[in-house]
């Protein structure tokens, strides 16, 4: 329909073993979207704060412990943000602490997750997110439409 109607998530981890597992977990669905990787919070900022309208992500996915600016600050920078509180921004963390989690829901997250023991939990995880937030973002031609 419009213009650019790719699709681009945020993936937002200071490991880039991590990074690069959930780029194959949401590789495994074929959805029509791209990935960018970012390393952490303030280089975030910057990608957010340097994007023009078009640019802009259609969900971040984030790592609360990361050096420098902690998740949770990002995310309150995010939704403070007249015009990035819209992003879907979506904490994925090995944090089990409950303290977070109520952090991450006050400050405006759409989801609180956690990183799951195993990589089919992951690919169930990133699934789940495409279908949720990208429900025309998959591809046709694996037989009948979901």
């Amino acid at each position: 329909m419009g213009h650019n109607s790719k699709k681009v998530i945020f993936i937002v981890d200071d490991d880039p073993d991590d990074r690069q597992i959930i780029l194959d977990s949401f590789l495994e669905s074929a959805a029509l979207i791209d990935y960018i990787f970012i390393e952490n919070g303030a280089q975030l900022m910057d990608a957010l704060h340097q994007a023009g309208p078009d640019e802009l992500p259609s969900l971040i996915l984030l790592d609360l412990n990361m050096p420098g600016l902690p998740g949770l600050q990002a995310l309150k920078e995010i939704k403070n943000h007249i015009t990035f509180k819209h992003i879907p921004t979506i904490v994925l963390t090995t944090s089990q602490l409950q303290k977070d989690q109520d952090l991450s829901y006050k400050f405006g997250a759409n989801c609180f997750l956690q990183k799951p023991g195993s990589y089919t939990e992951l690919v169930d995880i990133t699934h789940s997110v495409l279908k949720l937030w990208f429900p025309n973002a998959h591809r046709n031609g694996n037989g009948s439409a979901e």
